[in-house]
């Protein structure tokens, strides 16, 4: 994790802790919790330690932020990869501070915020703080109960100069229709990021759930990206990948059904309707 990220959305992600808690449905298989297991890190839990970092871990963001300016193309940084901003712990605190500071001290920078805590991000923040132009600010919502939860928070924000949603790993139907259109403050959602879940346990993807959040965004004109399939893909379109011992799940709709093969994220592949959807926000600033 750092400049050279795999995630499709971003440049760069930094960490300034590792370690969490799980709190919604799309963390029961969280990639991050098993990656720090993997490295024999014990930093997930409500009584476990969070793990810090030092100063040279720091100053790598401020390198990105030089390097964006002298080629004068912004970069994104996805934080935090490993953890939750947001998490409420009091050991935080002061590592919380110094990324706001961090945050101001690289405007060439935007920085994606993303949490499934944003109803408690404005506790979180000093009082009177207001987020800068180069934060964008994300919620993680799986399904329509965490829609109906979380998303009245995230638009409280104005400032800003995104808010996006991760329906990832997507567990349901969703419908954003509402929150898609500019409201009573002026806010809408800017951007939708979905795909399926990776990784031990996944659980399949009705191929109807990411296509509809498609439609929904193509309509209003929210920037749509398509992740990933996750470990389940559209039998169709995976085919080349199935062996006989490949793992089969059926999606019943009314009277049809889908089939979906069990190959892998890498072989899975991103393709949505036949094509690859990265779209990202118009933010007026050459993103």
């Amino acid at each position: 994790m750092g400049k050279d990220t795999r995630i499709e959305w971003t440049h760069h992600t930094f960490n300034p802790w590792w370690g969490c808690v799980r709190v919604s449905d799309a963390c029961d298989h969280c990639y991050a919790e098993t990656w720090a297991k993997r490295l024999g890190e014990d930093v997930w839990g409500p009584k476990s330690e969070r793990r810090f970092f030092g100063d040279v871990h720091w100053k790598e963001p401020l390198k990105w932020n030089r390097e964006a300016e002298q080629s004068k193309t912004r970069r994104r940084v996805f934080c935090a990869s490993m953890a939750d901003v947001f998490e409420n712990r009091e050991d935080l605190i002061p590592h919380r501070l110094r990324l706001l500071d961090l945050i101001a001290a690289t405007p060439h920078l935007d920085w994606l915020l993303l949490t499934k805590r944003i109803h408690l991000v404005r506790k979180q923040l000093p009082k009177g703080y207001e987020f800068p132009s180069n934060v964008w600010l994300g919620a993680t919502v799986e399904n329509q109960s965490a829609a109906d939860k979380r998303l009245k928070h995230l638009l409280q924000f104005k400032t800003p100069a995104v808010r996006f949603l991760s329906c990832e790993p997507l567990l349901g139907p969703l419908d954003l229709s509402r929150w898609l259109q500019i409201g009573e403050l002026g806010t809408r959602v800017d951007w939708v990021i979905a795909g399926g879940e990776s990784g031990p346990g996944s659980r399949p993807m009705d191929p109807k759930w990411p296509n509809d959040l498609r439609k929904q965004c193509n309509k209003t004109g929210v920037a749509f990206h398509f992740k990933q399939w996750g470990h389940w893909a559209p039998l169709e379109q995976a085919a080349q990948a199935v062996t006989g011992r490949t793992p089969i799940f059926i999606v019943r709709n009314g009277g049809s059904e889908v089939k979906l093969a069990a190959v892998g994220k890498g072989k899975a592949g991103r393709s949505l309707g036949g094509r690859h959807w990265d779209q990202f926000p118009n933010t007026g600033s050459g993103v």
